[in-house]
């Protein structure tokens, strides 16, 4: 049972913005789910649940990872909030940042898992991405460019 009712949040908070656990124990309760607050809050933590900003509501939860394996909100949000440029020069590509967030950035390109990515390292407000070739380097400097301006 618990597995079914943790599988249907993770399904309502990707179809709707659910900002409070009261507003989830609602939407399960319309979905057969009898629970209470507490066992949300539980749910909650053992997902790893955590609240992103809203387009209609103030805020929302989220998921840490999305299920088709694509950047998850949050680090999306830090990526775009902490980059300040995007350059690639020959078969490199400089990230600049934001000081002491270029790690965050890293890890946001990590979980792209870019194939054209041979590796990276994160100073502190500068983020070095290796890439086999100059076009490959185009090709993610754009692609991570069109996360930054979303």
């Amino acid at each position: 049972m618990r597995e079914r009712r943790q599988e249907a949040i993770l399904s309502l908070i990707e179809a709707c913005e659910i900002e409070t656990q009261g507003e989830l124990c609602e939407a399960l309760a319309a979905h057969g789910f009898s629970v209470t607050q507490a066992t949300v809050s539980r749910d909650v933590k053992e997902l790893h649940l955590y609240k992103v900003r809203g387009k209609e509501k103030r805020f929302r939860y989220a998921c840490p990872k999305q299920q088709d394996g694509s950047l998850s909100e949050k680090h999306r949000e830090l990526f775009r909030a902490g980059t300040l440029g995007i350059r690639a020069v020959g078969n490199l590509i400089v990230v600049k940042t934001l000081p002491g967030s270029a790690s965050n950035a890293g890890v946001a390109v990590d979980e792209l898992s870019l194939r054209e990515v041979a590796g990276s390292i994160a100073g502190d407000d500068t983020l070095l991405l290796i890439c086999e070739s100059a076009e490959d380097a185009a090709a993610v400097a754009e692609r991570l460019d069109a996360v930054v301006k979303g």
